[in-house]
């Protein structure tokens, strides 16, 4: 999982990618190509 401080380049990578925010915390996640993970915060 990557630590990015900008989101919105991960957001756009791929189609399926979403946006998810947990224990504040916010995250990509891609279900079909897991090496988009991120997260920021």
């Amino acid at each position: 999982m990557k630590v990015l401080k900008s989101l919105k380049s991960a957001k756009t990578r791929h189609k399926d990618c979403r946006v998810i925010r947990r224990k504040g915390r916010l995250y990509v996640i891609n279900k079909t190509n897991p090496r988009f993970k991120a997260r920021q915060g």
